[in-house]
């Protein structure tokens, strides 16, 4: 008994020791803020995985939208997609019927009456903030679309500048960035920038009072948006109507991941945007060459240039958006194409949800996540198949082997993989194939499909 009280005494005594070395040892390593933000945000880096357009034109009205993409987000993050890329968010002129792009109130996202009703197309701000506070705690970044080249909305006044009287009068219920004719070309700093649109009111970047409220402010649109609804990027929106300086300063204010619509095939236009405005840009000459490839059965034409081809860090590549869906032929090949090659690839919301496999694209995303890493070499390309090697970055790497004939194919390839069995990871072909000790190895791909090896 003498013993257990002993033993009892110095067990407490060890439990005070600890519980006051537990409490020092916590105030000399209490967390900095800097680690809990990381620690709260600890998601991928937008471009690792897949992004997904997480809209289409005229989906559903009756604000129910943010809560159906709510729904599916554990799935999309499970499937390996790392961002979602939403419509505009606040309200617009046509109020619950807008899809967005024509802005009137950059600050009311469905808690205002007006424009015809407090909830936008899509839903309520308690609804919005719902969807990023689940994104994120399924890894998932958002990237907000931004429409800064054109406002709409606004009510008439005489312009002195025109002569005539304009809709440029701006008195949002936010009461936040209120704008006249002073705000909009023509005014009394110049007529126009690089090109209004739709007859819009076109916003002039170079008033600083514009910036200031776009990007300068403490309560700028970009850092509200940041800061307060928790955006991780941005899309923005026709950057053929003002220059690349403005997307610079933009995400010099605020960083996070960019993309513009630059909607143009040509990729030297595309390099010249991109090296100007720091951002990322969509790669139109890609889907104008897919489309040309796949849509017209000429598989030749993906040896054309693109900008994945030049500057595969600022490609965002893609199959179909909310504005331009030409590729119906061969789509699911066209997206074994973006999701095997360089750049960042990106899925549309029906492709994905309503028209083609889903367990196949779910497959080609894990692929491009785990396999789709290094330089791209095309290994042979004909009117019918294209093969291409990704060259590993901290994986294996792959082949890739498209057909659009309607018959079985097989090539001789030359890998980086020496005496080493590989396997096709879509489960098309069910060779597995040794390679030689040079890395030759014959292998094969199904009539109007494709194929994509790697080690097994």
């Amino acid at each position: 008994m003498k013993n257990y009280y002993k033993y009892s005494a110095l067990l407490l005594i060890a439990l005070f020791l600890f519980s006051c070395n537990k409490d020092e040892s916590f105030t000399e390593t209490e967390t900095t803020s800097e680690e809990s933000e990381l620690t709260v945000n600890a998601m991928a880096t937008i471009g690792s995985g897949v992004m997904m357009q997480a809209f289409y034109w005229d989906v559903p009205a009756g604000g129910t939208w943010w809560n159906t993409v709510n729904g599916k987000l554990q799935n999309w993050s499970n499937a390996g997609i790392d961002a979602i890329w939403l419509p505009p968010v606040s309200k617009a002129q046509n109020g619950p019927f807008s899809m967005g792009y024509d802005p009137f109130d950059y600050y009311d996202f469905g808690e205002y009456d007006q424009m015809g009703s407090v909830e936008t197309r899509f839903g309520s701000r308690t609804e919005l903030e719902s969807l990023i506070s689940t994104a994120h705690n399924n890894g998932i970044s958002v990237i907000a679309d931004i429409v800064i080249n054109h406002n709409s909305g606004g009510a008439s006044e005489s312009n002195v500048f025109t002569g005539s009287d304009t809709y440029t009068d701006y008195n949002p219920a936010s009461g936040i960035f209120y704008r006249t004719q002073y705000d909009f070309h023509p005014n009394d700093y110049h007529n126009n920038d690089s090109g209004a649109f739709g007859g819009f009111p076109d916003l002039c970047h170079h008033k600083s009072y514009v910036q200031d409220h776009l990007w300068n402010n403490p309560n700028s649109v970009a850092k509200y948006y940041k800061n307060v609804l928790g955006f991780d990027g941005w899309r923005f929106d026709y950057v053929k109507g003002f220059e690349p300086w403005v997307v610079n300063s933009w995400t010099n204010a605020v960083g996070g991941f960019s993309v513009g619509e630059y909607w143009d095939a040509n990729v030297n236009t595309l390099e010249w945007w991109v090296n100007n405005s720091g951002s990322s840009a969509f790669d139109f000459a890609c889907y104008y060459r897919m489309r040309d490839a796949f849509q017209n059965n000429d598989l030749n034409n993906l040896s054309g240039d693109m900008l994945w081809k030049r500057n595969a860090n600022k490609a965002v590549t893609f199959v179909a958006n909310h504005d331009t869906d030409e590729i119906f032929n061969n789509k699911l090949l066209a997206y074994a194409y973006i999701l095997t090659h360089e750049g960042y690839p990106t899925l549309f919301y029906k492709d994905y949800e309503e028209w083609l496999d889903k367990n196949k694209l779910n497959n080609l995303i894990w692929i491009h996540n785990n396999l789709a890493g290094g330089s791209t070499i095309n290994l042979y390309t004909d009117v019918d198949e294209y093969i291409a090697k990704r060259n590993g970055y901290n994986n294996n790497g792959l082949v890739v082997y498209l057909n659009i004939s309607n018959n079985w194919q097989e090539r001789w390839v030359q890998t980086n993989w020496n005496s080493t069995r590989i396997k096709d990871y879509t489960g098309n072909s069910s060779w597995e194939p040794v390679t030689q000790a040079d890395g030759w190895v014959k292998i094969q791909v199904p009539p109007n499909g494709y194929s994509v090896w790697s080690v097994k």
